[in-house]
C-alpha cells in the first residue's frame, strides 16, 4: 500500500502541469532545431500554379531585399513538378533587375529527368523537387531590392504538371 501526502486533487493538478511543462519544453526543443537548420537562408519562396499549369504568359516575380553586399551568396531556382510532366527537361528565362537599374537575361536549362526517365528531384506523393544552382559565390555589388523574375521558356502555352518555382538564395559556406 502506497500513502501519499497529497490529496489526490492537488496530486492531479501537479502531475497535469508537470505533464504540461515537458510538452511545451518538448516544444521547444522542435523549434529551434527546426529554425536553426538553415542559418545559411537569406531568402526563398514559392510560386505555385493554379491547376498545375504554368502559361507562358506568367512571369514569376521574386523581389529580395539584400542588405549584406560583402558575403558571397549562391542564388538556387528550384522546380516542383508531378509524375505526370511530360518533359525531360524545362527551360526557363531568369531576368535579374538590380537596384542600380542594371539588368541581366539568361536563358536556364533545368534537367528534370535522365535518359531513362528517372526524375532527378527528390519526390513525395508524386511530386518531385529539384534545386538547380543558378549562380554561385556571388556578390551582390548594391544593398537594396534585386527583382528575379522567370519565365517558362518551352514551346507551349500552357505547361502542365508543374506545381511550383521557387528562388532561395543562401550564404556561401566558406572553404576551408
Amino acid at each position: 500500500m502506497r500513502i501519499s501526502l497529497l490529496p489526490d486533487p492537488i496530486k492531479s493538478i501537479i502531475t497535469n502541469a508537470a505533464d504540461k511543462m515537458k510538452k511545451a519544453f518538448l516544444f521547444v526543443c522542435i523549434l529551434l532545431t527546426f529554425f536553426s537548420c538553415d542559418r545559411q537562408r537569406v531568402f526563398e519562396e514559392y510560386r505555385s500554379f493554379k491547376d498545375h499549369t504554368w502559361n507562358s504568359h506568367d512571369i514569376l516575380h521574386f523581389n529580395v531585399n539584400i542588405s549584406d553586399t560583402a558575403t558571397s551568396q549562391n542564388v538556387y531556382l528550384s522546380v516542383r513538378n508531378t509524375g505526370e510532366y511530360e518533359y525531360s527537361n524545362l527551360y526557363l528565362f531568369v531576368t535579374t533587375h538590380a537596384p542600380s537599374g542594371l539588368t541581366l537575361r539568361d536563358t536556364v536549362e533545368i534537367v528534370l529527368a535522365d535518359d531513362r526517365g528517372k526524375w532527378l528531384g527528390k519526390g513525395a506523393a508524386s511530386v518531385y523537387t529539384l534545386y538547380l544552382p543558378y549562380r554561385e559565390n556571388i556578390r551582390f555589388p548594391l544593398r537594396g531590392i534585386y527583382q528575379f523574375d522567370v519565365e517558362q521558356a518551352m514551346w507551349v502555352e500552357e505547361l502542365k504538371h508543374v506545381t511550383d518555382i521557387g528562388l532561395r538564395i543562401e550564404k556561401a559556406r566558406s572553404k576551408r
